[in-house]
């Protein structure tokens, strides 16, 4: 391994840290309906739970609606009352084959509360980008301890491992704000 593969590495974990991130804030509730609300909503299947884009096709009806039209239409009343039991405290009705899902205007209490919670998964966030640099470093320390490379590679590298960090944790900030921007929007 060479300090280019360390480097290689830190980046890929990295951006795989950020797109896990980013996928953690489309499941926080905005004021706006998002298709991505109920990925987290189980159906029963014929026996076996399977989440809800599994057996419907979920879209946006329009920007306060959630439609979500499964494949059968036997399935329609399992589907309704998935959503109707999950945690998201939404209430869906059934139009036919298509089920309506609006989306509940949120308390200036509620925004708050999922203002905090963009704000903790920020710092989950930049939790996992410091600990993937924290194994760039050793990593690096571990080839100038096998004389596979110099202390001043060592110097450089580590510089560019914490400019990395540094843009990733920018990124992260930038998002946590664009969030909470939206939670906030009425």
């Amino acid at each position: 391994m060479t300090i280019a593969d360390v480097k290689t590495n830190l980046q890929a974990r990295m951006d795989q840290s950020i797109v896990a991130f980013k996928n953690n804030l489309a499941k926080i509730r905005t004021g706006r309906a998002n298709p991505a609300l109920l990925d987290t909503v189980q159906v029963d299947y014929y026996g076996s739970m399977v989440p809800i884009s599994q057996v419907a096709n979920v879209s946006l009806i329009d920007s306060r609606t959630i439609g979500v039209q499964p494949w059968e239409k036997s399935m329609a009343a399992k589907v309704e009352k998935a959503i109707r039991d999950s945690h998201l405290g939404l209430n869906p009705a059934s139009m036919g084959d298509l089920i309506r899902v609006p989306m509940p205007a949120m308390s200036e209490e509620r925004r708050k509360e999922l203002t905090k919670l963009a704000r903790t998964e920020g710092e989950s966030a930049k939790i996992v980008v410091r600990n993937v640099r924290r194994d760039a470093n050793e990593a690096v320390k571990k080839l100038v301890k096998d004389k596979l490379a110099s202390e001043d590679d060592q110097k450089r590298a580590e510089a560019d491992i914490q400019k990395i960090t540094d843009r990733h944790i920018a990124e992260v900030d930038q998002l946590v704000v664009a969030k909470e921007a939206d939670i906030m929007a009425v």
